[in-house]
Formats: structure tokens, C-alpha cells, sequence
């Protein structure tokens, strides 16, 4: 085992058509009283996070936040089903996501994770709404393992060596993900960030914060896995 490949799901596997916003909103709504500015950006951002970032800034105290955090979480995630089902949401992978992720798991010298800011829960029920198989990622971190995302990938490096008795190098951990946060999140573990265009964030955003590589998408699937083995 010589690398462990962690996808971002948002805006890097798929995009699910505004499912996981409404259904946050829905939840903060009806636990806090309100969804906070509706302006604020998600993107990036663990899952915790949101709900802690969007109640400060609608006047809740931490304390506040802390008591009502698993049930916001709790109604997130029995929201989301009908929501990504809804028959006028558009819900679906990015260009090259299926064929990659295929190559990666079928490389014996690879392993195949998640590194999301999604909880766990509502990671599975977002893969399996474009017909992923949650098992197949074998090593991962979610929101639900710590609110900030820079904890992630040393939490799934943690799991790699449990998992497999391997402690890979830090640079032999590549991040696949949209946006700076995901550059950024595994430098301190020396990790390596692919970058790709798919979300927010346009190439040139993105190379502006120093990935090790960027693409425009995921549909070259040579390129990415050269891109992986450095």
C-alpha cells in the first residue's frame, strides 16, 4: 500500500442540487428558530461547523450551539432522503468521478477514502443517491470525527495505519478536493492536494493557493492517477 486517495464528496464527487442546504436550513430553522444568513457560504466547511458558524453569527453563544449541535445534526440527517429524491432535484456526479474512483479502488498499491466535511451518515445517503457504494471507501474522515476540517487528515492517516499496519509518508496522502480548504487542510500533515474545478472555485482560484496539481475536472483519469503517484 504506497498511497491513500481521499475524496472530498461536495463539489468534488457530486453536486446535489441544493439538497444538503435546505436540509441543513430546514434543521437550524426548527431547532434555533432560524437558518441564519442565507448568504453564508458552506463550501469547505465541516457540517459542525456550518451550524456553529451560522448560529454565532445569528447571536447564539457557544454554549448554545454546543447543547442543540446533535440535534440540528440528527434532523440534517433525516432530512436529507427526501430531499435528494425530491423529483425536480438534479443530483449527479462530475465528469470522470465513476471512472476514477473505479481505477483507484481496483489498484492494489492504492487506498481508497473519504475526506469529507459531510458527517457519516449523511456522506452514505449522499453517495448512494448517485449510486456509489459507501463500502468501497475504506479509509476515511468525516465531520463527524472532529468540527475542523485540518483534524481530518490525520484522523484518516491514524485509520490508514490501523486499518493496514502501513504509515505512509505524508506526501504519500493526496487530498482530491474543490476548494482551498481542502488544499490546505493536509499540509501540516504533509500531505499532497489535487484540486479540482468542479464547485465554487475556478482553476486559477485554486492554483492560487498552491495545490500540487489542479484540473478543470476529474475526466482524465491518466493524468489524475500520474497526479496521485507524484
Amino acid at each position: 500500500m504506497q498511497h491513500l486517495v481521499l475524496f472530498d464528496i461536495d463539489g468534488t464527487i457530486l453536486h446535489s442540487g441544493g439538497a444538503g442546504r435546505e436540509a441543513m436550513e430546514h434543521a437550524l430553522a426548527t431547532i434555533f428558530g432560524t437558518a441564519g444568513d442565507s448568504a453564508m457560504r458552506y463550501d469547505g466547511k465541516t457540517d459542525k461547523q456550518i451550524v456553529r458558524e451560522s448560529m454565532r453569527a445569528a447571536g447564539f453563544s457557544d454554549s448554545d450551539v454546543d447543547a442543540r449541535m446533535s440535534d440540528v445534526i440528527a434532523l440534517y440527517v433525516a432530512s436529507l432522503p427526501s430531499r435528494l429524491s425530491a423529483p425536480d432535484r438534479h443530483v449527479g456526479m462530475y465528469p470522470g468521478v465513476a471512472e476514477l474512483i473505479d481505477a483507484v479502488r481496483n489498484r492494489a498499491d492504492f487506498a481508497l477514502g473519504l475526506l469529507t466535511g459531510n458527517v457519516a451518515d449523511g456522506a452514505r445517503l449522499k453517495l448512494a443517491a448517485v449510486g456509489l457504494d459507501f463500502t468501497q471507501f475504506r479509509v476515511n474522515a468525516f465531520g463527524s470525527d472532529h468540527e475542523a476540517r485540518g483534524e481530518l487528515p490525520a484522523i484518516a492517516h491514524a485509520r490508514m495505519l490501523a486499518m493496514f499496519g502501513v504509515a505512509l509518508p505524508g506526501r504519500d496522502v493526496v487530498v482530491i478536493g474543490d476548494t482551498p480548504a481542502d488544499i490546505s487542510c493536509g499540509r501540516t500533515l504533509g500531505a499532497r492536494a489535487i484540486a479540482v474545478a468542479t464547485g465554487w472555485y475556478s482553476v486559477d482560484d485554486l492554483r492560487s493557493h498552491n495545490p500540487y496539481a489542479v484540473f478543470a475536472d476529474l475526466s482524465d483519469t491518466a493524468a489524475v492517477l500520474e497526479a496521485i503517484t507524484g
